[in-house]
């Protein structure tokens, strides 16, 4: 597979945050879509397509562990509530 830039940019997902990953992977989904590539353009936008949407589920389950631990702490709640 010729290297057209894309196994460097999968070396500098991890420093992405989760609207650059979202806004990148739907550039992404757009072109695939779009068709007119060669098979080895689109493999590799498969590729990293499939690297961007780990970031973001890793950003997501990040973002519902966070929410769930804040939530589960007695010392947040109102009072009231019971």
């Amino acid at each position: 597979m010729t290297d057209d830039g894309t196994e460097a940019t999968a070396a500098a997902t991890g420093t992405l945050g989760y609207e650059q990953a979202r806004d990148e992977l739907i550039e992404v989904v757009r072109r695939l879509e779009a068709g007119g590539t060669t098979l080895e353009e689109s493999l590799a936008l498969w590729e990293r397509g499939e690297e961007l949407a780990k970031v973001c589920r890793r950003w997501l389950e990040g973002a519902r562990a966070r929410l769930d631990a804040a939530l589960a702490r007695p010392e947040d709640r109102d009072p009231e509530e019971g």
